[in-house]
C-alpha cells in the first residue's frame, strides 16, 4: 500500500441542497473554494457531516466530481464510502477511484450488528478490491459498532488502513491508538472533535476533521498552525473561541434530531454568511426555522462572523 500521510485541517464538507433536495452544485463550489482559500490541508467529502447516508449514487458522484475538480491536485480529497454492506462499500470505492479521489474513508457496516472479526474482514475485503488508501472511521454513535483498538492496530500493522479518523469521543482509547501506531511510518491519526482539537494535537494527533470548520475554517487553521509551532496558549485560546461558536449546533434541539441540529447549524450559518443558498437538510430531517436562524445569526455576530 502506498504510504500517504494525511495531516492538518481536513474539514468534513457539507453537502448543500436545493429546495427540491438535489445537490446544489454552485453552493458546493463556493463552500470548497472558501475552505481552500482558508488554507485547509485536505477535503473529506461524503462523511456524516456531508449527509452521505441520505445521498444516492448519482448525488454522491456529483459531490465527488465537484470536489476533485476544484481541488485540482492542490490538496487531497478523501471520499466517504460508507454503506450497510461490504459489496456496496466496494462499489462506492470504485466510484471514488474513477472520480480521482486520493483516499477512501470507511466505517464498520451499519444497520446490522457485526463482530470485530467481521469488521476486520470488511476492511480487508474493501482494501483488496481498491487501489485507494483506506482511512478507518470510528463513529459508534452512527454505526453502532466500536472499532476496538485491537482491531485498528491489527489493520494498521497489516497495512490495510493508512489512518484513523476518530469520532468516538473515547479519548483514552484515542491516546492508546496514538501510542500504538507511533512507530508505523506514514500512519495518520485524526480527530473528529470540534471541541477538544487542541488536546488531541497535544496528544500527538496528526490532524483535525471538525464539522465546524465549514463555518470557520480560518479558526481551525490558526489552531492547527499554533499547535505545530508549539504555541499551546494560542491554540487553547482559539479552541475556546470555537467551543463557544459550536453553540450553533444546539439551536435546533429538541425540535430537531442531533444530526439535523448540528448540520442544520452549519448550513444555516453558511447561508447567513452568503456561501450557500438554503439551510435545507436531507429528508426526513427538519431544517432550522426562522427563530432558530435568528439565534444562529446572533451567535455568529457575537463571535465575529458577520452575516451577509
Amino acid at each position: 500500500m502506498e504510504k500517504i500521510v494525511f495531516h492538518g485541517v481536513i474539514p468534513p464538507v457539507i453537502t448543500p441542497l436545493t429546495e427540491d433536495f438535489e445537490v446544489d452544485v454552485p453552493s458546493l463550489e463556493r463552500v470548497i473554494e472558501r475552505l481552500i482559500t482558508a488554507g485547509v490541508d485536505g477535503l473529506f467529502v461524503l462523511g456524516s457531516t456531508g449527509e452521505v447516508a441520505f445521498l444516492d449514487a448519482r448525488q454522491r458522484a456529483t459531490v465527488l466530481e465537484v470536489a476533485v475538480h476544484l481541488s485540482g491536485g492542490r490538496l487531497p480529497v478523501l471520499a466517504g464510502i460508507v454503506d450497510t454492506s461490504t459489496d456496496r462499500c466496494i462499489g462506492h470505492g470504485r466510484m471514488a477511484e474513477r472520480a480521482g479521489a486520493d483516499a477512501a474513508v470507511l466505517t464498520a457496516p451499519f444497520y446490522t450488528r457485526t463482530s470485530q472479526p467481521e469488521i476486520a474482514e470488511h476492511f480487508r475485503q474493501v482494501h483488496a478490491a481498491l487501489a485507494l488508501p483506506l482511512v478507518a472511521y470510528d463513529l459508534p454513535v452512527s454505526v453502532h459498532s466500536k472499532l476496538e483498538r485491537e482491531t485498528v492496530m491489527e489493520l494498521a500493522d497489516d497495512q490495510v488502513i493508512a489512518g484513523l479518523k476518530d469520532s468516538s469521543g473515547d479519548e483514552p482509547n484515542f491516546r492508546g491508538v496514538l501510542l500504538g501506531t507511533r512507530a508505523l511510518q506514514g500512519f495518520s491519526v485524526l480527530t473528529g472533535s470540534e471541541l477538544t482539537a487542541d488536546a488531541a494535537l497535544l496528544m500527538g494527533a496528526h490532524g483535525l476533521v471538525p464539522g465546524l470548520a465549514n463555518v470557520d475554517p480560518w479558526g481551525y487553521v490558526r489552531l492547527q498552525r499554533a499547535a505545530e509551532r508549539g504555541n499551546w496558549v494560542v491554540a487553547r485560546a482559539e479552541q475556546e473561541r470555537l467551543y463557544q461558536l459550536f453553540a450553533i449546533t444546539a439551536v435546533g434541539r429538541p425540535r430537531t434530531s442531533p444530526g439535523a441540529a448540528g448540520i442544520g447549524g452549519f448550513k444555516t450559518a453558511l447561508q447567513l454568511l452568503g456561501v450557500i443558498q438554503t439551510n435545507l437538510t436531507a429528508r426526513p430531517q427538519r431544517r432550522l426555522d426562522a427563530g432558530e436562524v435568528r439565534s444562529v445569526e446572533l451567535i455568529l455576530t457575537r463571535h465575529g462572523l458577520q452575516a451577509a
